[in-house]
């Protein structure tokens, strides 16, 4: 995990900002840079592990202007920089606490209660889990979400990675640079992945295909020492040795703190009304919070600059009808 980068002036210590944004991926800090830029007052709860999913990813090559790519984790690092270039203020600490019922919003992160004319939310998502045993037991100790954060730790040894989508393709792939063997389990007979990841991982030797399958159990005492896992179509059931287990299924949305203040779905994801509008007035969402099927730095980017927008015009309108 990447070390917090210097920040630009004094630490905040509570107050009334225009518009406070909570989350810091490629949604949140581009919202920053837009309110920045317009001269709106602007806080970002970034979080104690900020710059979303990005800062555990290696290599970004379908973002704009980076035709050779760039690390996941110096694409944050400019953001934030650009942020903080047009004076967003940046406390580095949870959102704990949210109040949509009232006006000024209130949230409140490492116990200081902060207040704002506008919130956006972009909180992003994370990682599901399989919910077998032995999953929570050996975390860290052999079952990962991250292949980025842990990958080294299986140089010449048998990994597992579980899931069939683009970001199992991207775990595989990356593993191939130090692990033995990856053995993909996916419990269709067929990859949801992209096609140019797909090619990727059907011409590399290292990557190994279990079709209609799913993992039962996580063994092991210590360590991950191999996984139970049954097939779909006939009900056999095996057991495969391995050192590690990536686990690659797709993600839930960070939206637990705003539970019952804003709409959502039976999923929690944030729902939208007009553009980046959520169910109160003020109150806007951008990137993963709300969704589900694109899930790109891009996306998220440009969600961040509509709600910072859409935010923009919803403070002057406020002030207008004030006068």
């Amino acid at each position: 995990m990447s070390s917090l980068p210097p920040l630009l002036g004094s630490k905040p210590i509570g107050g009334t900002y225009d518009v406070i944004i909570i989350g810091s991926g490629p949604a949140g800090l581009t919202a920053a840079i837009y309110t920045g830029r317009a001269r709106l007052k602007t806080l970002v709860i970034a979080g104690s592990s900020w710059g979303g999913q990005l800062m555990l990813t290696s290599q970004v090559e379908n973002y704009p202007g980076f035709p050779d790519g760039i690390l996941g984790s110096d694409l944050m690092n400019n953001m934030l920089k650009q942020a903080q270039r047009f004076g967003a203020e940046i406390v580095f600490e949870d959102a704990e606490n949210v109040d949509l019922s009232r006006r000024p919003f209130k949230v409140v992160a490492g116990g200081i209660a902060y207040e704002s004319h506008a919130v956006i939310i972009a909180t992003g998502a994370s990682p599901k889990e399989l919910g077998v045993d032995g999953e929570e037991r050996l975390r860290g100790k052999g079952v990962s979400n991250c292949a980025v954060c842990d990958g080294a730790f299986f140089k010449d040894k048998n990994v597992v990675v579980v899931g069939g989508g683009d970001s199992a393709m991207e775990e595989a792939l990356f593993l191939t640079k130090f692990a033995k063997k990856v053995k993909v389990i996916h419990r269709r007979s067929e990859l949801r992945a992209t096609k140019i990841l797909q090619e990727r991982a059907f011409s590399n030797p290292k990557i190994e295909f279990l079709w209609n399958s799913v993992v039962e159990e996580i063994l092991g005492g210590q360590r991950v020492e191999g996984v139970r896992v049954k097939r779909v179509d006939t009900g056999e059931k095996f057991e495969i040795p391995c050192d590690g287990v990536f686990v690659s299924i797709g993600y839930k949305p960070n939206t637990e703190l705003f539970k019952g203040q804003v709409e959502m779905d039976e999923k929690g994801y944030i729902i939208v009304r007009d553009s980046t509008k959520t169910s109160v007035e003020g109150v806007f969402v951008a990137g993963e919070a709300k969704d589900y099927r694109y899930r790109q730095a891009i996306t998220a980017a440009g969600e961040g600059c509509q709600a910072a927008l859409d935010a923009i015009k919803y403070l002057e309108d406020v002030k207008h009808r004030s006068k």
